[in-house]
């Protein structure tokens, strides 16, 4: 009763066809995740931002990657996503979010600006 089933197969089939068979941990669906088209474009967006220094440009490319996180772990009402997790076809997506909030995390703190001292003539 425990064993994977149909539904389970039907899963890994629809949502990884090229699955051999091996676990997929979660530094495969890391490498999986960050070579998504979405997640490439937001790789460039973030060496831009970073490399011009634009705030505001931070602050986008951050609510951008939180998006992106969001709408790859948003509850799943098909229960697809859960039943290729228990088949093993996809990992836990943990080590992926944690590495994009540090990637904001770094690009928000280079994008500040800097705090000006005041002299004593300006107000």
């Amino acid at each position: 009763m425990l064993m994977p089933g149909a539904a389970l197969a039907d899963a890994c089939t629809d949502l990884r066809p090229n699955w051999d068979g091996t676990p997929v941990s979660a530094l495969d669906e890391f490498v999986a995740l960050m070579s998504t088209p979405p997640a490439l474009v937001l790789l460039l967006a973030t060496a831009l931002v970073v490399r011009f220094r634009k705030p505001w440009g931070g602050v986008v490319v951050a609510l951008l990657w939180g998006g992106f996180g969001t709408f790859l772990t948003w509850g799943d009402p098909t229960g697809l996503r859960d039943a290729a997790i228990a088949e093993g076809c996809v990992g836990s997506p943990s080590l992926f979010i944690a590495s994009t909030l540090a990637i904001c995390a770094a690009m928000i703190a280079i994008t500040a600006p800097a705090k000006r001292d005041k002299t004593d003539g300006e107000n």
